[in-house]
């Protein structure tokens, strides 16, 4: 059929095609802001979730009071879809909920933290070093390694000691993508 050759599978979208995918992109983001607020749990969580892989701003907002959703399996989802955001008005929201009394939100907001590698979470990650439970002092470790901050050298040193092997590994992986960053005079992304 003539024409047929322009629709292969290695040709470039045309422009309305790239506009009707985008129309496409915008009310997937929608519908996922809309489920979050839905009754049922389990669509609550998945929307808390697709939102970060999505990876759009316009999220933001709503992730930010799922933070405060009833529920700690959004609220935990919803952190880490913070951070894989990646904007740094996300940074002082997520250190708030590194205090809280929920050990999974706790989790969620040091993932997200190390993911948006800021060096303003490096003390509040220090302090979840010295956390009761041990998922938690491991994802700390993890997102201070991540943020290559010298100043968490001396948490993670003594992190050596936990009793527990995952939270020492971390630690150690910590240490190490510090130095190489020092040595590669990498310096911590964030504000300057």
């Amino acid at each position: 059929m003539e024409g047929d050759e322009e629709r292969g599978p290695g040709r470039e979208p045309t422009p309305e095609e790239l506009g009707l995918i985008e129309e496409q992109r915008k009310e997937r983001i929608r519908n996922y802001i809309l489920l979050l607020k839905d009754p049922n749990l389990t669509f609550r969580w998945k929307a808390a979730e697709a939102l970060g892989f999505v990876g759009d701003s316009t999220a933001i907002g709503p992730l930010l009071e799922a933070l405060e959703d009833p529920y700690l399996d959004v609220q935990w989802l919803a952190a880490k879809s913070l951070g894989r955001i990646g904007d740094s008005s996300c940074v002082e929201p997520l250190i708030q909920a590194t205090k809280s009394r929920e050990k999974w939100l706790r989790v969620g907001a040091a993932w997200g933290l190390g993911k948006l590698k800021d060096p303003r979470a490096t003390l509040p990650l220090i302090e979840l070093l010295k956390d009761t439970k041990k998922t938690v002092r491991k994802n700390a470790a993890w997102a201070l390694g991540n943020i290559g901050d010298d100043r968490a050298v001396f948490g993670l040193t003594v992190l050596l000691q936990d009793p527990d092997g995952e939270v020492r590994d971390a630690a150690k992986k910590a240490l190490a993508a510090i130095e190489y960053r020092k040595k590669s005079h990498i310096q911590p992304s964030g504000p300057a």
